[in-house]
């Protein structure tokens, strides 16, 4: 029998990595589940929500932690936290691997088996697992909510005895999941939706939930894609060709939505400062990129800036503002990845360790860190027989929920009105 350990997530993350839900069904594939009293009420996840589910609640989160086989968080844990686990236990997260490479060698050393949910590898197989999809996905949707809730005016056309009220318009910049999903829900709300990205496969896409696509279509465009579905970095002279035409855009909309990242690089600035005052007091710009420098210019990480009447929205952790639908859907991923990792017949763990989406998520293991991408990032040489040395570069160059590769995934469903 292996021990699932959950322990509770830091005081600024609502979400946890188990729900009631999977938390039955790994009792069902054999397992003991662990969970520090308390760890799931910020997502309304009760003790006794997990008690009915099968798991015994512990007091603090070393005793949730080790004795387990397979630790799973939401965000990368403290290192004192790891150094209670148990060598050899997996360790199971949104790692955010590029970040903090010292704290990252840190909890390598202590000789867990760190896998990062983010470096899922783009397939077919991975789908239920792609936890940068699932989260981004709700991410789009609060984006819109939320600019919805702040804009002071109505979204939908209305036709009154008093007058006609016109529809508001909404600009979605990067049309990967999250951007996909802002289209969709704008459009449930009665929005005029255009959009624009720098990957030519994402225009029928955007066509297809009722949106207008606005991009400079040269043959630098129709080339401007990975083989993985992620962006490509853009010659300077096609950024101004496009800065041009979306400035002469923008000041036109009354909303903003940028989700834009390029794989493994700072946010492209994509709003300057003069775009912002080009627009009308009241307009809303909400930056999902703002963890990694934002989309925009005067774009602040946890604050609302105004400038010129125009609100520029810097929220973090827009999923984690959906804990219920956030938890829930992150705990299906870790179930889907974690589950072909246990012996059906022994009910112990069996880990193939040259399966890709081992290879491509593991980045520590036997106290060193393995994965080439993440090892060349922290300044260290990672074994030349590791595990994850014949993952594919794409596997080690994603970015957090934002950059989802929408390209290599349908759109919403639900999205015309």
């Amino acid at each position: 029998m292996i021990t699932v350990g959950v322990p509770a997530e830091s005081p600024d993350e609502p979400r946890i990595g188990l729900s009631p839900e999977t938390t039955k069904k790994f009792v069902k594939l054999g397992a003991k589940v662990l969970v520090r009293s308390g760890a799931g009420l910020r997502s309304h996840f009760s003790d006794e929500d997990y008690k009915s589910a099968g798991a015994d609640i512990v007091a603090t989160d070393a005793d949730a932690v080790k004795a387990a086989d397979i630790v799973l968080t939401v965000r990368r844990p403290p290192l004192a936290l790891v150094k209670a686990i148990k060598p050899g236990a997996l360790l199971i997260a949104m790692i955010d691997p590029y970040a903090d490479a010292d704290g990252l060698q840190a909890l390598a050393k202590t000789g867990a088996s760190l896998f990062a949910m983010e470096l899922m590898p783009r397939i077919s197989r991975a789908q239920s697992m792609d936890v940068l999809s699932s989260q981004a996905n709700l991410a789009g949707y609060k984006a819109v909510v939320d600019a919805a809730a702040a804009f002071e005016r109505a979204l939908p056309m209305m036709m009154t005895a008093a007058g006609t009220v016109p529809a508001a318009r909404v600009f979605v910049m990067g049309v990967g999941v999250a951007g996909l999903q802002a289209i969709a829900t704008a459009r449930r709300l009665g929005a005029i939706v255009t959009a624009t990205d720098v990957r030519p496969a994402v225009k029928e896409q955007v066509a297809s939930l009722g949106a207008k696509f606005i991009a400079v279509e040269d043959d630098e465009f129709r080339q401007a894609e990975t083989a993985a579905g992620y962006a490509k970095e853009m010659s300077e002279d096609y950024k101004k060709k496009q800065a041009a035409l979306v400035a002469d855009h923008v000041k036109t909309q009354d909303i903003v939505i940028t989700t834009a990242l390029i794989p493994g690089r700072p946010a492209p600035k994509l709003i300057s400062k003069a775009m912002i005052e080009s627009m009308r007091p009241g307009s809303i710009i909400v930056d999902l990129a703002v963890e990694r420098g934002g989309n925009a210019e005067l774009a602040r990480p946890g604050e609302v800036v105004e400038h010129n009447g125009v609100r520029i929205m810097g929220k973090l952790n827009l999923p984690g503002a959906i804990p219920v639908n956030a938890s829930s859907l992150y705990a299906r991923n870790l179930l889907a990845f974690v589950e072909p990792m246990i012996d059906k017949k022994t009910g112990g763990l069996a880990v193939n360790w040259d399966d890709e989406l081992v290879k491509g998520t593991l980045i520590a293991r036997d106290g060193a860190i393995v994965n080439t991408m993440v090892a060349g990032r922290a300044g260290v040489a990672a074994p030349s027989a590791a595990p994850a040395a014949k993952a594919k570069a794409s596997n080690g160059t994603v970015t957090p929920e934002k950059n989802d590769g929408a390209a290599k995934r349908p759109a919403p469903k639900g999205g015309k009105t």
